[in-house]
């Protein structure tokens, strides 16, 4: 039990920008990525509640758009943008293989991230600034949760690449068991509790795949920025379905 205590809150701390005790244990790093789903619930649950408090103070719609906006990557400490930019330059980049991961760890930005990134801000941000108050925001809960069961199932799942941090580690496949488990009770929740707003959840699921398989495919591995990079999409799909449905 204590390596599973010890693996939430390498967890949180790794993936999430709100304060948690910070210490290493070798022992429990295979176990983190079960923990990712429950510290994307705690972000989401946030999220809602930043969202409660917008229509409580009956911020303008714009203002209140900007904040439901940046939440999710302030929250996060960019940690996952950073990922959507470096995938965005490898594979626009149409270069051959090896150059595409060169491009990947890259720690300068080029101009396909840059563009990318001015596009998915601008689309989250008038998503959201269109969204409704009759709108369940509950679904907010959940949204981060299904993105994370994704990064978790694909990062167990899929072929690493072998400049991963994930390479050596190893990922028992019984994991794979509760994850998909976590995700089938989260979309459950979803439509129980939001009806037709959990189709926001599958949303977030579709854009997820295809992010994926694209940058899986053009990168021949999956690591860490992949990750990032499918989540980003895959949850802005979910805000979409989210103002429009």
């Amino acid at each position: 039990m204590k390596k599973y205590l010890h693996a939430f809150a390498m967890c949180q701390s790794m993936f999430c920008a709100i304060p948690a005790p910070q210490f290493w244990n070798e022992q429990a790093k295979d176990k983190m990525l079960l923990f990712l789903p429950i510290v994307g619930l705690e972000i989401g649950a946030l999220w809602a509640a930043l969202a409660w408090i917008c229509n409580l103070l009956d911020l303008p719609a714009l203002v209140a758009g900007l904040v439901l906006c940046a939440y999710p990557y302030v929250v996060t400490g960019f940690l996952h943008l950073d990922g959507f930019m470096d995938v965005t330059d490898a594979v626009k980049s149409w270069r051959d293989l090896e150059r595409r991961r060169e491009i990947l760890k890259d720690s300068r930005v080029g101009s396909f991230a840059v563009i990318s990134i001015v596009l998915l801000m601008l689309a989250q941000f008038a998503l959201f600034a269109s969204v409704s108050a009759e709108t369940d925001i509950h679904i907010l809960i959940f949204i981060p949760a299904v993105s994370r069961c994704g990064s978790s199932l694909a990062v167990t799942g899929l072929k690493p690449m072998s400049t991963s941090q994930y390479a050596d580690q190893k990922k028992p496949k019984a994991h794979l068991a509760v994850l998909a488990a976590m995700l089938c009770i989260f979309l459950t929740a979803g439509f129980l509790f939001c009806g037709k707003y959990g189709f926001a959840l599958v949303g977030c699921l579709i854009g997820y795949g295809f992010a994926l398989l694209r940058a899986y495919r053009s990168l021949d591995g999956m690591n860490g920025d992949i990750s990032g990079y499918a989540l980003t999409i895959g949850e802005l799909c979910a805000v979409a379905v989210f103002a429009l449905i």
